[in-house]
């Protein structure tokens, strides 16, 4: 019997007018599933390659939710097809808490908003079960760049309108979307330049090839404490704890121009609530101890816990922001 179909019977129970002591038996049931949960390894699905972000975050989880939940979580790395290999693969597995996906926003709402064709269904394939951590973006400028401020900057950009360059890992990238919502909201135009990876962009930025960069303070941080990089804005509606001196773009006046990177951890879509509930319960028990906390800072990550509805208001949110940034913009996945 399903978890459902449990719930069903107690509510039925109840307005029957059915004996409570029966009614209470089947709702107390409802748990089981639950307590019998772990009752084998758990596998980690990160769909990324392994030493970025995504895998801290998911070795940091890992290790701690091993030690209480007394079952390995073993890290699966499923990098491709923008991030969609690893999350088909969870997409499809069964239903029993046994396999979970840890990935960003990238998965969750860019590419359900840019890509037009998927090979699940994110709103019935998939079950959000908690937010676990941010990865803010900072706004810099390269030492080549002649503004110390924000407002210089935007003044260079308008002054110059296509000439300022800033780079990319692709179409629908964070870095991407940051800087066309950032055009879109202050009146100017940028020049996008793809690049592999956040550290070819952030040497490109540092040796004065790229005017300007949207980065993750992870990896800006070091340059700009440095004197490599000058931090104009951090990208986001809330300071960072890592940048504590840096203004906000919404602190700047641009609110509508904030871009938050963020990680979640979903299940199969068939997945007992009962189990997500407790995965969720478990999630927020890890991320509020000390060591968790200082892996993910020291890895440029802030942790923050946010439950099932709120990770769903958000991806929805920002899933339809997304679309119709991509079709103002013509971004597309496709």
């Amino acid at each position: 019997m399903s978890h459902d179909d449990s719930f069903s019977r107690a509510r039925r129970a109840l307005s029957l007018g059915l004996p409570g002591a029966f009614a209470l038996g089947v709702l107390g049931a409802l748990p089981a599933r639950a307590q019998s949960w772990p009752s084998k390894p758990i596998r980690l699905v990160v769909p990324f390659p392994p030493g970025g972000a995504t895998d801290v975050v998911a070795r940091a989880l890992g290790e701690r939710l091993h030690a209480r939940l007394g079952q390995p979580v073993v890290i699966d790395n499923k990098p491709g097809a923008s991030t969609l290999i690893g999350a088909d693969a969870v997409a499809k597995a069964p239903g029993d808490g046994h396999v979970l996906l840890l990935s960003g926003s990238s998965t969750y709402s860019v590419v359900p908003a840019l890509k037009s064709q998927l090979p699940y269904d994110p709103k019935k394939d998939l079950a959000l079960v908690a937010m676990v951590a941010r990865a803010p973006l900072v706004l810099v400028a390269g030492p080549a760049t002649p503004v110390k401020s924000l407002a210089e900057l935007i003044a260079l950009a308008k002054a110059k309108p296509g000439e300022v360059t800033y780079p990319t890992f692709g179409p629908g990238s964070a870095p991407h979307l940051a800087g066309e919502r950032f055009s879109a909201e202050a009146g100017v135009k940028l020049l996008p330049i793809p690049y592999k990876g956040s550290a070819a962009a952030a040497l490109a930025v540092v040796g004065g090839e790229i005017a300007m960069a949207f980065d993750t303070i992870a990896s800006a941080a070091p340059h700009i404490k440095a004197g490599k990089l000058r931090a104009l804005a951090v990208v986001d509606s809330a300071r960072s704890s890592l940048l504590p001196d840096v203004p906000t773009l919404a602190e700047l006046k641009y609110p509508k121009a904030t871009f938050e990177a963020w990680y979640g951890v979903a299940a199969p879509g068939a997945t007992p609530a009962a189990v997500q509930q407790a995965l969720a319960r478990e999630l927020a028990a890890v991320l509020v101890l000390p060591e968790v906390k200082e892996k993910l800072l020291a890895a440029g990550l802030e942790p923050q816990f946010s439950d099932a509805a709120a990770f769903a208001a958000k991806v929805q949110a920002e899933t339809a922001a997304y679309a119709a940034l991509g079709k103002r913009v013509g971004i597309s996945m496709d």
